[in-house]
C-alpha cells in the first residue's frame, strides 16, 4: 500500500485530496494515498454521472464510502465526462490497493485550463500542514 504522504509528480492535485493526470486530451481523476489512508477499507464509490455529462469543478460528481465515513467527491476541472471505471463498481477496494492506477474513478476532457490545481510540491507542502 502506498504511503499516506507519497505524492506523485505527474498529476495535479486539489486540496480535497483529488488528482488529476493528463493522458492524451483527458484527465484520469482520482483520490490520493492520504484520502485512502483517511479513509479505510473503502467499501462503495457511487458516482453520480455518466459518460457526456459535465462536470463543474469544485461541485461533487459522487461519493466514497468506507468503513469509517462517506465523503463526496469533487471534480478537479470543469468538462465533459468521458469514460468511467466500470471496475470500481464490484470492486471499489481497487482504490485501497492502487488508488494512483487501477483505482481511477473518471476521465474528464476539460473545458479549460488546470489553472486551480495544485502541482505535487504544493500539494506535499498541504499535506505536511494538514492535520494527519
Amino acid at each position: 500500500m502506498s504511503s499516506p504522504k507519497e505524492v506523485k509528480d505527474d498529476r495535479k492535485y486539489t486540496k480535497d485530496h483529488e488528482w488529476a493526470q493528463t493522458e492524451g486530451n483527458e484527465l484520469l481523476v482520482g483520490i490520493t494515498a492520504f484520502a485512502v489512508d483517511a479513509l479505510g477499507d473503502i467499501t462503495l464509490v457511487s458516482l453520480d454521472i455518466k459518460v457526456g455529462d459535465a462536470v463543474t469543478a469544485g461541485k461533487t460528481f459522487g461519493t466514497i464510502e468506507s468503513v469509517k465515513t462517506l465523503s463526496d467527491l469533487f471534480a478537479p476541472v470543469s468538462g465533459k465526462v468521458t469514460r468511467i471505471n466500470a471496475a470500481l463498481e464490484n470492486n471499489p477496494e481497487l482504490i485501497n490497493e492502487d488508488p494512483w492506477g487501477k483505482g481511477w474513478m473518471v476521465a474528464i476532457a476539460p473545458d479549460a485550463g488546470e489553472s486551480d490545481l495544485l502541482d505535487a510540491k504544493s500539494y506535499a507542502d498541504h499535506l505536511s500542514h494538514s492535520d494527519h
